[in-house]
C-alpha cells in the first residue's frame, strides 16, 4: 500500500525520497503499463505547480499517448514535432521555459506555459518520453532536469 507523505528537506532530498518511492512501487512488477501509470501518479502527487504528467510511448515511428495524469491529451505526436517529438528525435531532455516561444509547440492543454520532456531509452532503444507541463512559465530548472533524468533511469530498468 502506498502512503502519501509530506516531502521535507531540500529539493534534492525530496527528489531522493520520490525516487525511493518509485523503486518500491516498481519492485517485482513486470507490467509496463502498470509501472508507467504508477510513475505518473507518483510524480503528479509529488510535483507542485504542474497540470499534466505522463508518458508518450514510441510505436511505429511516432509517439502514442500512454499512462498520464491530467486533462485528455493529444494521442499521436510525430518525431521531431513539438517538445515531445523533439526530445524523442534528439534523444535528449528538452526543458522549455515558455512553450509559446517553442517553434512548433503542440498545445494539448491551453493552460500549459512551461514543459520538460525526458526521453526513455533502454539499451540504446527509444521507448518513449516522460512529459510534464506546468501553467507557470520557467517552472522547471536544471535540478528538475537532473533529478527527473535519474527518475527515468530508474523507471526504464523496470520496463
Amino acid at each position: 500500500m502506498f502512503v502519501s507523505e509530506k516531502y521535507a528537506g531540500t529539493r534534492e532530498e525530496q527528489y531522493s525520497v520520490v525516487k525511493s518511492q518509485l523503486r518500491t512501487l516498481l519492485e517485482g512488477e513486470p507490467n509496463r503499463v502498470a509501472n508507467l501509470a504508477n510513475a505518473a501518479a507518483l510524480l503528479n502527487q509529488f510535483l507542485e505547480q504542474i497540470n499534466w504528467v505522463g508518458f508518450y510511448l514510441y510505436e511505429d515511428g511516432e509517439l502514442v499517448l500512454g499512462p498520464f495524469q491530467g486533462l485528455p491529451a493529444c494521442i499521436r505526436i510525430p518525431l521531431g514535432r513539438g517538445v515531445c517529438g523533439t526530445a524523442a528525435m534528439q534523444r535528449t531532455t528538452v526543458l522549455v521555459d515558455d512553450v509559446e516561444q517553442f517553434p512548433g509547440h503542440i498545445a494539448c492543454d491551453a493552460a500549459s506555459r512551461s514543459e520538460i520532456v525526458v526521453p526513455l531509452i533502454k539499451d540504446g532503444e527509444l521507448l518513449g518520453v516522460l512529459d510534464i507541463d506546468s501553467p507557470i512559465t520557467s517552472r522547471f530548472d536544471e535540478l528538475d532536469r537532473e533529478q527527473l533524468e535519474q527518475f527515468v533511469e530508474e523507471l526504464v530498468r523496470h520496463l
